[in-house]
C-alpha cells in the first residue's frame, strides 16, 4: 500500500530531570518505551530533539543573582553603569536584572521603543505618529515618556515593564534612572561602562560602543562566561538564554552538549541498528502575528546537533513544477513526472527557480522551531521530542 503519512513530530515523556540525571539513558529509555507503547518503529534520519532546559537541569548549571552581582561588580566598576536595550521578560531578564542591579551603584537603564529587540512593545508606531515622535533619533526621558504616553501595559501579561524595570532595580539598593533611544552610542551621555543586553546584535552594538569611546563594554555574553563562586557559567553565551529558576537564582544554557547528542545517537544505533540523527533545541525561530513577538530569546535556536543536520533544506516546489513544468498533465502522468524531478534533481538547488518559495533556513532551526511547538513551554511533560519522515520527499 502507497505511504500515506509524511513528517510526524511525537512529544515523548520522560521522568522528571534532576542535576546528575543520564540524560543519554532517559532519552533512549524513553523514546524506546514510546515506541512499544505507541506501536511505532525507527527510521534512519529520524530526529531526537532534547529542550535545553533539561539538559542545562541535569548538568546542574545554576547561578545565583549573588553570583551575577559579583561579575557585574568586578567587570563594570560597581558605580553607575548603563544597562541597555534589555529584552521585556519576567523569565529572561527580570531575574538577571535584579542580580545587575546589586552590583551597581546606580543602573541608567536605557530601553529600545517601541519594543524591544524581539518584539515585545512598550508603544506601537501609531502612538509614535500621533505624539510626532522620531525613533530613529528622539532620546526620551522617563518624564517625557509619561507625559506623551503614560502607563502601557504588555498586551499579553499586563505588565508596565518601565515600573516593573525600575522597581526591581531600586529594591536591589541601585539608584534608577531610565532612557529611551534606539541609537547605542546615547548612553555614554550617562555613563561610560555600559551592559549591552541585546542577544542577536550585541555584536555590532559592541563595536559601536568601543569606537565611540566607551570605557567599558560587556554584553551578557560577558557575564558568568567562567565559574563565580562555584556557579554555574556558559563559556561561550554567559547570560544569553538564562531563564528564572527561583526567585534568586537562574538555569544557564546549558554548556557544552556535543558529547551528549552523539552519545544518544550511538546508542540508538547499537539498540535499533537505525542511524538517528540528535539536538538539543531552545527556542523556535518564529514570529507571532498577533503580539508581534519573535520567539527566539536565546541566542541559537540549538546549541548542539549531529553531524546530519548541517545545512538547510533541498526541496523542488511542487506547485511551481505543477503549474509550470508540467502544466500540460495530470493525474498518473502528473505524479510520474514529479516524481522523476525530485529523483533527478541536484544536490544543491541554489538558483533553480523550482525551488522558489522553500524555506531558506538551517534545518536545526526549522527541525527546533518544530520541536518547541511541540513540546510547549508549560506542563505538556514532553521535553524530547521525536520527529519522523522529516527528510522525506513526495518519492518515498
Amino acid at each position: 500500500m502507497e505511504r500515506r503519512v509524511g513528517t510526524v513530530s511525537r512529544g515523548i515523556r520522560c521522568p522528571i530531570i534532576r542535576e546528575g540525571d543520564n540524560l543519554v539513558d532517559i532519552a533512549v529509555t524513553s523514546v524506546m518505551e514510546a515506541a512499544a507503547s505507541e506501536g511505532f518503529s525507527f527510521n534512519d534520519r529520524d530526529v531526537i530533539s532534547i529542550t535545553e532546559s533539561i539538559v542545562a537541569r541535569a548538568q546542574g548549571n545554576y547561578a545565583s543573582v549573588q553570583d551575577i552581582a559579583d561579575d557585574v561588580r568586578n567587570k563594570l566598576g560597581g558605580e553607575t553603569i548603563g544597562v541597555i536595550f534589555p529584552i521585556l521578560s519576567r523569565n529572561r531578564f527580570a531575574i538577571c536584572l535584579k542580580g545587575i542591579a546589586m552590583g551597581a551603584k546606580k543602573v541608567v537603564l536605557m530601553l529600545s521603543y517601541p519594543s524591544d529587540e524581539v518584539g515585545n512593545a512598550l508603544l506601537t508606531y501609531d502612538q509614535l505618529d500621533d505624539a510626532g515622535i522620531n525613533p530613529y533619533s528622539d532620546v526620551l526621558s522617563l518624564e517625557r515618556y509619561r507625559e506623551l504616553f503614560g502607563e502601557n501595559k504588555h498586551e499579553f501579561t499586563g505588565v508596565d515593564y518601565v515600573q516593573y524595570y525600575s522597581d526591581i532595580i531600586t529594591e536591589a539598593g541601585a539608584e534608577v534612572e531610565v532612557v529611551f533611544a534606539n541609537q547605542a552610542k546615547t548612553i555614554l551621555d550617562y555613563t561610560d561602562c555600559v551592559l549591552t543586553c541585546d542577544i542577536h546584535t550585541r555584536a555590532r552594538t559592541k563595536r559601536i560602543l568601543k569606537a565611540a569611546g566607551a570605557k567599558v563594554v560587556c554584553g551578557l555574553d560577558d557575564i558568568l562566561n567562567a565559574p563565580v563562586n562555584n556557579s554555574g557559567y556558559n563559556s561561550k553565551y554567559g547570560l544569553l538564554g538564562s531563564n528564572k529558576s527561583t526567585e534568586d537564582k537562574i538555569k544557564l544554557f546549558p554548556q557544552e552538549c556535543q558529547d551528549l547528542v552523539e552519545a544518544i545517537q550511538a546508542e540508538m544505533l547499537k539498540q535499533t541498528g537505525k542511524h538517528v540523527e540528535v539536538m538539543v533545541y531552545g527556542d523556535g525561530a518564529f514570529k507571532d502575528p498577533q503580539g508581534k513577538i519573535w520567539e527566539l530569546a536565546d541566542p541559537v535556536v540549538s546549541p548542539a546537533f549531529t553531524s546530519g543536520l548541517i545545512g538547510t533544506p533541498n526541496e523542488l516546489k511542487l506547485k511551481y513544477l505543477a503549474d509550470n513544468d508540467f502544466k500540460d498533465l495530470s493525474g498518473a502522468e502528473l505524479k510520474e513526472a514529479i516524481s522523476n524531478s525530485i529523483k533527478a534533481k541536484d544536490s544543491n538547488l541554489v538558483g533553480n527557480m523550482a525551488s522558489q518559495g522553500t524555506t531558506p533556513r538551517q534545518l536545526t532551526d526549522l527541525i527546533g522551531s518544530l520541536c518547541d511547538l511541540t513540546s510547549g513551554s508549560g506542563d505538556k511533560g514532553t521535553p524530547i521530542i521525536l520527529v519522523q519522515g522529516y527528510f522525506d520527499n513526495f518519492t518515498d
